[in-house]
């Protein structure tokens, strides 16, 4: 396709989604003048790595960069680093620029992402040694501070909290994970995974206590050096990383008067209530399954661009998202297809290998979701039928016995 537009779009944002709306509209052919506002100093990056190879230092910034900053030049997109939007005026359509300037857009494209929760200063947040873990300076400081023999205190039994767990322990810390709820991964996951990740978890060392509250932290000449718990148990700590979830960056939506809600509501079209202004990636609510969700995934920021970008270049195509995620701990892979979100029956099935396990998840009798730990049979299988809309027959399913392959129609 090649498409000829006019009209300059401005993408605020240089994360993933950012990044590949404006690289799929140049693959398409659209011409038109792009602006990538960023507030980061680095060319757009991958951000998962963050917290695992980066971490661990076995992958540079300039590989996770997703292309050198010449090719933004060679491509004609105007690449601001170091940038950050203070408002938005969309009757005059322009954006108010930290430093004062005005930058006018015919089309605006919102990328803006979501940012770490933090620990409150109250109970203890804003002293050195506790982190959270958003772009690269981040994961550098953690990295210093993680020397063998240490204690860290993981806050948050999300996949963040998870992942900077098995770093830890990867790395020689001691580590203890404290989640408020009754289990890890409640809010993501089912309780049969949640029982799994947990067992993984404790295999290797680490002190997981689920139902177990911070009270606040304790500090010494500024630096963090015990947290007291909600049942009075004080823990000697050298370093705390909050992984207590994200907020979607949508405040320039919410304050320009755009529909949003801990994130941007969008249409099918990746298009806000105001046609000039769309918006894809973490910030964006979007449409799926007969709900608004914000699937805070690589794959969907990939993949919502890229629609949103063929419609700036004239498809009538909408997104229909399929949701797939990943996360890697330790030695185990765990791969999800689909989306779980009121689920109201799983089936547990062992793999061919040893350690090899997968969760379905089934909401009135229909599959919608698979977790597969270090099994990428279920995992593929499980994809193909969820994007076929087919549900195998839970008998079969649940018999090891059963080549996945033949669950899937003919």
């Amino acid at each position: 396709m090649v498409v000829k537009a006019d009209g300059r779009l401005v993408i605020v944002g240089g994360g993933q989604a950012g990044f590949a709306l404006a690289a799929r509209l140049r693959a398409l052919g659209d011409r038109r003048a792009i602006t990538l506002v960023s507030a980061e100093e680095s060319p757009p990056y991958q951000r998962p790595p963050l917290s695992k190879k980066y971490l661990l230092g076995e992958m540079t910034l300039d590989r996770l960069q997703f292309r050198p900053e010449s090719w933004y030049a060679d491509n004609a997109i105007d690449l601001r680093l170091s940038t950050r939007v203070a408002a938005i005026d969309r009757a005059e359509k322009r954006l108010l620029l930290d430093g004062g300037e005005q930058l006018a857009y015919d089309v605006l494209a919102l990328a803006t992402g979501a940012t770490p929760r933090r620990l409150a200063p109250a109970i203890g947040g804003d002293l050195d040694g506790v982190f959270t873990l958003r772009d690269f300076h981040d994961a550098d400081r953690l990295a210093k501070a993680m020397a063998p023999g240490r204690h860290a205190l993981i806050i948050g039994g999300g996949y963040i909290g998870l992942e900077a767990a098995a770093v830890a322990r990867m790395q020689g810390l001691e580590v203890t994970l404290i989640e408020m709820a009754d289990r890890i991964l409640q809010r993501v996951a089912a309780a049969a995974t949640s029982k799994i990740v947990a067992g993984i978890h404790r295999a290797r060392g680490v002190d997981l206590r689920e139902g177990a509250a911070l009270s606040h932290l304790e500090g010494r000449d500024g630096r963090v050096v015990a947290a007291h718990l909600a049942d009075g148990t004080v823990l000697p700590v050298d370093l705390v990383i909050a992984g207590i979830g994200v907020s979607a960056n949508d405040h320039l939506a919410r304050e320009s008067g755009l529909r949003s809600g801990n994130g941007i509501l969008v249409d099918e079209f990746g298009r806000t209530d105001d046609p000039a202004i769309h918006a894809m990636g973490d910030c964006a609510l979007v449409p799926f399954d007969d709900m608004a969700v914000r699937l805070e995934s690589v794959q969907n920021a990939v993949d919502q661009a890229e629609a949103v970008a063929a419609h700036l270049a004239g498809s009538t195509e909408p997104y229909r998202p399929k949701p797939w995620f990943w996360s890697d701990q330790y030695d185990v892979k765990l791969q999800i297809a689909g989306f779980g979100l009121g689920h109201d029956e799983t089936l547990t099935r062992p793999g061919a290998r040893e350690g090899a396990v997968s969760v379905w998840y089934f909401r009135s009798g229909r599959l919608i979701a698979v977790d597969a730990l270090n099994d990428a049979k279920a995992y593929v299988t499980g994809k193909k039928l969820i994007e076929m809309g087919v549900t195998p027959d839970k008998d079969r399913l649940a018999d090891p016995a059963t080549d996945l392959k033949t669950l899937l129609p003919a």
